[in-house]
């Protein structure tokens, strides 16, 4: 029943005028009403309304009571004349534990509720009566019923607050998916900003948290605010912003107009690292660029969700490094998004940055087009074409584009007639070879006798930043040059090891010559710039086979001074080459010498501490060593464990059967948050016991209701690497009984992906994944397979 194409193609084409006024009562626990008004003009014609699972359902068509052939997703309006029409759907609506629709949480800090109308593709649906498609944009008047002393908070300015009774200014035309309703006893930091209302809200429990971090989350908010304004010549589209820390959101954050909902796993409990900032601040540059990219100008259909998600990924990293005032943002990027956007460009399920619309024919589809195309490869291409065009004619065409288009929809073709009209250079060349065409190329350092010669495997033009060191490591000289069909001598440098792309501008796999690779693997981690080592983390990481992989690791993570860097290569390893490379005998060995490479001994930088015993607290197999920190609160040299690192010890001490249900139950109730009951979950799944591998099993099979939080908190524990006999039959069993769990939704679908089993598989277990493959297997839930598959064998 997932929209398709041609449907939303000739929905569009017989609707005009779209508008909703929406009355939502959440008073009730047990369930919400959803009630209507939707207003458009139509040709006149067939066409439905989308509602997903209603109950007690009540239609009224221009006043008059119908009764439609409501088959649980869709209420056909048939036989419309032409001209204005009104149809009102009163219904009873459950809410949800999966993110999917309007999502109920109960805080166990303090037992309250809180309600958030969390939505997307195909998700709207589930909130309400509508037209759930992109190019439908409508404005929207949302009155909310609730608890009189809730906050409650939604994509317009709040205009009536009084008895539990809550009413928002109508929006501007706005994607329906785009909606957002959040609802609770929040705790709030208000205030504005150039005469915009603005605040940062979290949970009652979380208040301390936000106390801590609110004048950052301010001044960031302000900083990214002023930097729009200046270089974007529309103005903030909307009256009001809002940013909510909400429990149980299933992505990092959505760009709600107005109102934009972030994890709360951006508010961290105790302790708050470099890393943590530099993300959040990422995140939230990135949703507010959404405000123009996405909102004020929205793609036609999913085929162009690039022009989202590729433009936010790259504003929100670009603005955090160089507005926002956090060094090191395109360190984490190169180091720990890039990789996995090479990696997905070699899979079976790349696309094209741009594809076609007919290349993705339904939304179940588009779902699986927000992956590390549009997010890592895109914002790197974006990247590559501001540098190939230069930034003020860059800007200039995306400023024509959006004033072009302001509150309403564009594509691919509409950006590059801009773009076009902007530049001197060949817009549409570019974009055929670097947003048509998937794949990535390869530049290559060569040798002419001594001389560095680049060249390029591949159709793409290339404009970059080399770096020449000396066989010593000190760097000699750097400067931006262009590659295309004919190599590039560098005779200024002979003699000298030489790094291509070594700032990151492009998106090429980078192949060193034999002398080149040796002077930078020699001593990778005294490499002076960190950016030009992330680089090379990466791109040595990618080549080397497994035994070299794991010596380079030895040899230089101890060296490493980068925390971001120590944990992307500690990442890469655990999550790529032990899980999917090595054979499992290989695995204590492995996971030993990633245990020492973690060692904390005399380590006076807090940062890099944090971050090595994160390591060691997943790999190591000493647990008197484990059991002194949970005893301590600290590492031997005084860290203290942050409920992250406490966690992780748990689990590990657990896996290694070092910790009883009582103990775990003695955790859980130490931590008392809902974050804790997770914790305890994964720990109690991960014991070396058979009877706790059935009840994990049992726990994630049985259950209808599981939520996608327990669900992955119960797969974490599951499938522990070192325990490969007794996981060994839940991998059959996974594989049969996955595609019914996947059929709950997309979200959950996700989770279930997610969830293939942690740990190299044999030839015939992956042989079990290619025959189910044959069957009919839910489109998210395939494409998850289909990468694994892939990953073991690229």
């Amino acid at each position: 029943m997932s929209l398709t194409l041609d449907e939303a193609r000739a929905r569009a084409a017989m609707l005009s005028e779209v508008s909703y006024d929406l009355a939502l009562d959440v008073r009730s626990p047990d369930a919400f009403r959803s009630r209507v008004a939707v207003r458009f003009h139509t040709d006149g014609g067939d066409t439905f309304l989308e509602l997903y699972r209603a109950e007690s359902l009540e239609v009224t068509l221009d006043g008059s009571a119908v009764a439609p052939a409501y088959d649980g997703r869709r209420i056909p309006l048939d036989g419309l004349t032409p001209g204005p029409h009104e149809v009102v759907v009163d219904a009873r609506l459950q809410y949800v534990t999966d993110g999917e629709g309007l999502h109920t949480f109960i805080d166990p800090v303090d037992g309250e509720r809180y309600v958030g109308g969390y939505l997307g593709l195909d998700i709207t649906q589930r909130l309400f009566a509508c037209f759930d498609q992109l190019d439908l944009k409508a404005p929207i008047t949302l009155s909310v019923t609730a608890d009189p002393a809730w906050t409650v908070l939604s994509n317009g300015l709040p205009v009536v607050a009084d008895g539990g009774r809550f009413v928002f200014a109508t929006t501007p035309p706005i994607p329906c998916d785009l909606f957002v309703v959040v609802a609770g006893p929040y705790h709030s930091v208000r205030w504005q900003h150039r005469g915009l209302h603005m605040g940062w809200h979290a949970r009652r429990s979380l208040a301390a948290e936000l106390e801590r971090d609110a004048a950052e989350l301010r001044r960031v908010t302000e900083v990214c605010f002023d930097h729009y304004a200046q270089i974007f010549s529309e103005p903030f589209p909307f009256d009001s912003y809002d940013q909510v820390f909400v429990p149980e959101l299933n992505w990092g954050a959505m760009e709600c107009p107005g109102c934009v909902t972030f994890n709360e796993s951006l508010l961290p409990r105790a302790r708050v690292t470099d890393d943590d900032r530099r993300r959040r601040a990422m995140v939230i540059a990135h949703e507010m660029s959404h405000m123009w990219f996405a909102d004020l100008v929205s793609p036609v259909w999913w085929e162009d969700a690039w022009l989202n998600e590729s433009f936010a990924d790259y504003m929100g990293f670009e603005v955090a490094e160089t507005v926002a005032g956090y060094a090191g943002t395109r360190v984490s990027f190169e180091a720990a998004f890039k990789p996995g956007a090479y990696l997905a460009d070699r899979r079976r399920s790349t696309h094209p940055v741009a594809p076609a619309a007919e290349d993705v024919p339904d939304v179940d589809t588009g779902t699986t087009i927000f992956d590390a195309i549009s997010y890592g490869k895109g914002n790197a291409v974006v990247r590559q074409l501001v540098t190939w065009l230069g930034e003020a004619d860059f800007l200039a065409g995306v400023n024509a584009h959006l004033s072009g288009h302001r509150f309403a929809n564009a594509t691919l073709e509409d950006l590059l007639s801009a773009l076009d009209a902007a530049s001197p250079r060949d817009v549409r060349e570019w974009a055929e070879v670097w947003l048509r065409q998937s794949g990535h190329d390869t530049i290559r350092v060569l040798r002419s006798g001594d001389v560095p010669v680049l060249t390029r495997d591949g159709v793409r033009p290339h404009r970059f930043t080399v770096t020449a060191y000396s066989s010593s490591l000190e760097p000699v000289g750097s400067r931006l040059v262009d590659l295309a069909d004919q190599p590039l001598e560098l005779p200024e440098w002979a003699g000298l090891a030489v790094v291509p792309n070594s700032h990151g501008e492009t998106f090429a796999r980078i192949e060193l010559d034999p002398f080149s690779y040796e002077t930078v693997s020699r001593a990778l981690a005294d490499l002076p710039d960190p950016l030009v080592r992330a680089v090379l983390w990466a791109t040595v990481l990618d080549r080397v086979p497994p035994a070299s992989h794991l010596e380079l690791l030895a040899r230089q993570l101890p060296r490493e001074s980068s925390p971001t860097l120590v944990t992307a290569a500690l990442d890469r390893t655990l999550n790529v080459l032990v899980r999917r490379v090595l054979p499992s005998s290989d695995i204590p060995a492995a996971l030993e010498l990633i245990a020492s490479a973690c060692a904390l001994e005399g380590e006076p930088d807090e940062q890099r501490a944090v971050a090595l015993a994160r390591g060691l607290a997943r790999t190591t197999s000493d647990t008197a060593l484990l059991r002194r920190w949970l005893d301590a609160d600290a590492t031997d040299q005084g860290l203290a464990l942050d409920p992250e690192l406490r966690w992780a010890v748990v689990h590990r001490l657990a896996e290694l059967g070092g910790l009883e249900a009582p103990q775990i139950e003695a955790e859980r109730l130490r931590d008392g948050t809902a974050t804790g009951d997770l914790g305890a979950v994964t720990a109690l799944a991960a014991r070396p016991t058979a009877t706790a591998k059935s009840a994990a099993w049992a726990a994630m099979t049985e259950d209808p209701d599981v939520s996608v939080r327990r669900f992955q908190a119960l797969a974490s524990g599951l499938w522990s690497l070192s325990q490969r006999e007794l996981v060994t039959p839940y991998v059959a069993a996974y594989v049969a009984v996955a595609p019914s769990l996947a059929r709950r939704g997309s979200a959950f679908a996700a989770a279930v992906g997610r969830a293939f089993p942690a740990l190299p598989l044999t030839a015939e277990e992956l042989e079990l994944v290619r025959e189910a493959l044959h069957a009919d297997v839910p489109v998210v839930l395939r494409r998850h397979w289909e990468d694994e598959l892939d990953d073991r064998t690229v």
